[in-house]
């Protein structure tokens, strides 16, 4: 990304050497995301983004698919969560949430079972949620939505990078991509269309991206992208294993060290999230402050509390699965990089910050 910033510095839509070079550096870079995900280079539209890529495949259903009815559930990002709530709003189009179990998953009969009136829809499912790391079965779901004609898409932000995708054996429409969540730049994603699916321009004032976005692209962020791509699937299943033996770690050490420690969301491997850990403590005097206590003493976690107080409205995916409101509940996130001397840290620093 550095080399580029000085030596490719050209607009990839100039027709002169210079932006022939960058042209090829964004075709290039195109290609080869292309080749991890076993898709064609033409079903990746380069975006800002997860968010922008979940918005873009609203509008592409809506307005170039004609659909009358989204599915959904109320324990999804908020880039389609609200996206999908504003826009069927605007649009009257019937918005229907799955429901969901305590452990954040749905139910396939229940889909099957709407999905059997043949109604113009899009389903749309994260492959794994960001909170508490419930997956679902990307082909199961993938094959119920074609039995009906539907088209699906899956929110695969947090899972991009992380697992195997294999697009051209996988019956989806639509799946995102951010380049952050797998170490790459920030600000850089995008959207795979299946290429079954013809969308029209979104965004105006140029041809690029195959004049469906507009604008110039951001050439650095997308090279950058590519290599994330080289080195999150390099000894990826190798990476998969020491990951989740940290995070089981983690989950055992908690459970011996803290009493009535639980969790939120499925925990088991197949079926869980292997870099995220949504854990409930026991109730505590200190529980309001213990994000900003562990915060302070050097451990980067998340929080997500299920109560509703004032202007904090607390976490729509802990309040969506029934968690229990006087548990306070903090989201732990594993990579390659995390180490097992970090994982023993953190677990002297929280077992002291809540016993002390």
């Amino acid at each position: 990304m550095c080399d580029l910033m000085t030596s490719t510095y050209g607009n990839p839509s100039s027709t002169h050497a210079l932006g022939r070079a960058a042209k090829g550096v964004l075709e290039t870079s195109r290609r080869n995301i292309a080749k991890h995900l076993n898709c064609d280079p033409k079903e990746l539209i380069f975006t800002s983004g997860g968010t922008e890529a979940d918005n873009l495949t609203f509008h592409i259903a809506i307005k170039d698919l004609k659909i009358e009815r989204i599915i959904s559930t109320a324990i999804e990002h908020h880039a389609v969560e609200l996206t999908a709530e504003k826009l069927a709003a605007e649009h009257q189009i019937e918005l229907i949430h799955l429901q969901v179990d305590a452990q954040g998953a749905i139910d396939h009969n229940e889909l099957n079972k709407i999905l059997s009136d043949s109604k113009k829809t899009l389903v749309s499912l994260m492959h794994a949620n960001n909170e508490i790391g419930t997956k679902i079965d990307l082909k199961a779901i993938g094959h119920i939505c074609k039995l009906h004609g539907a088209y699906f898409h899956s929110d695969t932000v947090q899972t991009m990078g992380h697992y195997a995708f294999d697009l051209k054996n996988t019956p989806i429409d639509f799946l995102t991509c951010a380049g952050h969540k797998f170490h790459g730049p920030k600000g850089i994603g995008f959207l795979y269309v299946n290429q079954n699916i013809k969308p029209n321009p979104m965004i105006y004032g140029g041809s690029q991206e195959r004049g469906f976005r507009g604008g110039t692209e951001n050439l650095i962020g997308i090279a950058g992208l590519s290599k994330a791509f080289d080195l999150a699937y390099e000894n990826l299943e190798e990476h998969q294993t020491n990951i989740q033996r940290l995070k089981s770690l983690f989950r055992e050490e908690l459970q011996t060290r803290i009493p009535d420690v639980k969790f939120n969301g499925s925990i088991e491997p197949d079926t869980s999230l292997y870099t995220v850990l949504n854990v409930s403590f026991p109730p505590s005097p200190k529980a309001g402050m213990l994000l900003f206590m562990l915060d302070l003493k050097g451990i980067a976690c998340s929080g997500g509390s299920a109560c509703s107080s004032g202007s904090n409205q607390g976490s729509h995916v802990l309040n969506g699965i029934g968690a229990d409101a006087e548990r306070p509940s903090i989201r732990f996130s594993f990579s390659r990089y995390t180490t097992q001397d970090e994982i023993k840290k953190a677990l002297d620093i929280i077992e002291e910050t809540l016993l002390d």
